[in-house]
């Protein structure tokens, strides 16, 4: 790659948060997303890659409904493993450096502190198998490639926990959350900024290739997560409606939640400098984000 002309980075994953969030950052980044981009078929992973000629892939398309994949096994496993695989060794075939979005899932949560990238795997839902085998598959294709796992994904646009949670707010007066399990909320748009960073310095940074952690600061369970998101919005003029702490075992899912899936985030901050903020101060942007958009 030639430093002094900027970089051409496409990104994967159309209109989901975190490509969303890197689109918003401009400065070379092309968003592809399905039909045109789609991890089910090969050809138009090859069409997308011979049409932009990037310098950069940054893969945030991923099968991530984890409850649903428990039945839909072969289609998480296309998304998550097999097309992640074919894009691993194009971008190895034509010089490509690709960063690959990953999860917290791979890991059991029976660990009791957070986990570190050197800690072994041991998914315990099918979204978890087929994430790991992608892992796997594209270090296999590609050696050069970097890993990414972050967790508990939010921003003020696309669905997730911090946007349902206003919205179950405002309509009822009492909510129930889950309080044994554990996590690192990460803001997308913190995400974004994270990776954006990272691209900067591969040119500088040797030996980059590998598997990293990157999350937001500080960890907490959904009920806390919950609250703070909920004090927030008071803050705004919504109701607070009665927030009532339940175990695992009273909110049954198809696919089994990790109890503990914190992650270190030492790693990436010894290699490229790279802290995303504390999730608190990111939520509390958020919450502002999606209110103001109510308003206008």
């Amino acid at each position: 790659m030639n430093s002094k002309l900027q970089k051409r980075i496409l990104v994967t994953g159309g209109s989901g948060q975190l490509a969303t969030s890197l689109t918003k950052l401009g400065g070379g980044i092309i968003c592809v997303g399905r039909p045109e981009f789609d991890l089910d078929k090969d050809e138009t992973i090859h069409n997308s890659i011979n049409i932009y000629n990037p310098d950069i892939v940054i893969n945030a398309a991923a099968w991530t409904a984890v409850d649903l994949a428990e039945k839909n096994i072969i289609e998480a496993r296309t998304a998550n493993a097999v097309g992640p695989a074919t894009l691993a060794s194009i971008c190895e075939k034509k010089n490509i450096a690709l960063i690959h979005i990953s999860t917290d899932y791979v890991y059991s949560g029976d660990k009791g502190v957070p986990y570190k990238e050197t800690d072994l795997v041991d998914p315990k839902t099918v979204y978890g198998h087929t994430k790991v085998e992608g892992e796997k598959a594209i270090i296999a294709k590609n050696p050069d490639a970097i890993i990414l796992r972050t967790s508990w994904v939010y921003a003020p646009h696309g669905k997730n926990f911090v946007k349902t949670i206003i919205n179950a707010g405002a309509k009822n007066s009492k909510l129930k959350v889950v309080n044994d399990q554990y996590g690192n909320p990460t803001n997308a748009d913190d995400l974004a900024i994270a990776i954006k960073s990272l691209v900067d310095q591969l040119n500088i940074q040797k030996n980059a290739a590998g598997i990293y952690h990157v999350t937001g600061k500080g960890s907490t369970s959904w009920y806390k997560f919950a609250t703070f998101i909920l004090k927030e919005a008071q803050k705004y003029g919504q109701p607070m409606p009665n927030i009532v702490p339940i175990q695992t075992d009273e909110w049954p899912t198809a696919a089994k939640r990790p109890k503990d899936s914190r992650l270190d985030c030492v790693k990436i901050k010894q290699s490229f400098g790279i802290e995303l903020p504390t999730w608190q101060s990111s939520v509390a942007r958020t919450v502002q984000q999606i209110f103001q958009q109510k308003t206008v």
